[in-house]
């Protein structure tokens, strides 16, 4: 079957997009103005979601073996992760003062700055990782504030298969009983359950609306009507909550709300119209993007913390504008280029584990 190089498109677009919202939000919040960052939401993580609905099939023996090689990729990046940060910490002090590294760090924030140095790697923390409690990684903080979007993943996956294996013919029942949820978790936010539960909700009918446009086209009078609803809902916004909640869109981020999800709509809503419409014939930077997503994913996470130390010393140097052409394409670079080795590191892993899968053969 023919790969869809829109789908890898979209993916690239949506990373390239990740990475500007963490650029903005994160060294961001030092000189980008709020309007600004705000905007940033507009192509946000939702359309992951909905591109894993697109993609997805019934076979759940398939998608749980998937899944299982992303948690291996996974646990092998935290675990370089882990003696990255490790090291940095320990023989960083041969250059730098531990001191002036807690200068550095008290500027980005209380909790991002290293209470101590132990001279022997914390074990308890790896082990964390590698079950989704995502404790903070000191050197490169960005990277676990990410990875909230990789456990509600899992989640919604395994919901999603189960759903479309054992009850094909009611999925749209599904996706009511998810937006019903969504409006319940709103409307009563005493009952929205803490953790991811909530998450789930949404982003589960964004998975299950994204399967059922599969292989499907949104006719061309249909457009106008899409878009005329998500300005319609995106004027209700801002005359039920008034013009203050544009600067609040992401605190309802954590978990989705109201607001966030109508903001979310234009990216949604864009996606499905250029599915099946726009065509993408040959290769290019994105759809490579697209198809080592989740190495770009990993890598904007330490790009984007490694930038503080550019933003840091310029960011009264200069109008903001002029940073963020400076440092945009930065962090998109050092995410290429990181990206890159972990792809490396992650086959070093794999060869590993196959080497001792191996040795462990041969004595049985």
């Amino acid at each position: 079957m023919k790969r869809d190089l829109y789908i890898d498109f979209a993916k690239g677009l949506a990373t390239i997009s990740i990475i500007f919202i963490h650029t903005a939000f994160w060294s961001g919040q030092f000189y980008i103005p709020a309007e600004v960052r705000v905007f940033s939401l507009v192509f946000d993580v939702a359309l992951f979601y909905a591109l894993s609905g697109i993609t997805s099939g019934n076979n759940v023996e398939k998608t749980l073996y998937r899944l299982l090689k992303l948690q291996i990729t996974y646990m092998i990046f935290v675990t370089f992760l882990f003696f990255l940060d490790y090291f940095f910490k320990v023989f960083g002090l041969t250059f730098f003062s531990f001191e002036w590294l807690r200068d550095f760090y008290s500027t980005f924030g209380s909790k991002y700055v290293p209470s101590s140095i132990s001279s022997q790697p914390q074990w308890q923390i790896l082990g964390n990782w590698y079950l989704h409690e995502y404790s903070n990684c000191d050197t490169f903080p960005v990277v676990m504030g990410s990875f909230w979007y990789l456990k509600v993943y899992y989640i919604l996956t395994v919901f999603g298969v189960l759903i479309l294996r054992f009850f094909p013919k009611h999925v749209n029942w599904f996706i009511g009983v998810c937006v019903a949820l969504t409006l319940i978790f709103n409307i009563f936010p005493q009952y929205y359950p803490g953790g991811q539960v909530g998450y789930v909700a949404f982003y589960l009918a964004v998975f299950l609306v994204g399967n059922r446009m599969r292989g499907k086209k949104i006719p061309n009078q249909m457009i106008p009507v899409l878009y005329a609803l998500v300005a319609i809902a995106l004027v209700w916004m801002f005359w039920y909550y008034g013009s203050d909640i544009f600067y609040k869109l992401n605190k309802q981020k954590f978990p989705p709300k109201i607001p966030y999800i109508i903001w979310s709509l234009f990216s949604l809503v864009t996606l499905f119209v250029f599915y099946n419409r726009l065509k993408i014939s040959r290769p290019n930077f994105l759809t490579n993007v697209g198809q080592s997503a989740i190495f770009y994913y990993f890598a904007q996470g330490m790009s984007s913390s490694l930038i503080y130390f550019i933003v840091v010393p310029l960011k009264d140097a200069m109008s903001w504008w002029l940073l963020v052409l400076i440092i945009y394409p930065i962090n998109i670079l050092l995410a290429f280029l990181i990206a890159t080795g972990l792809q490396k590191v992650d086959n070093l892993g794999w060869k590993i584990l196959q080497f001792l899968r191996d040795k462990t053969a041969s004595k049985n």
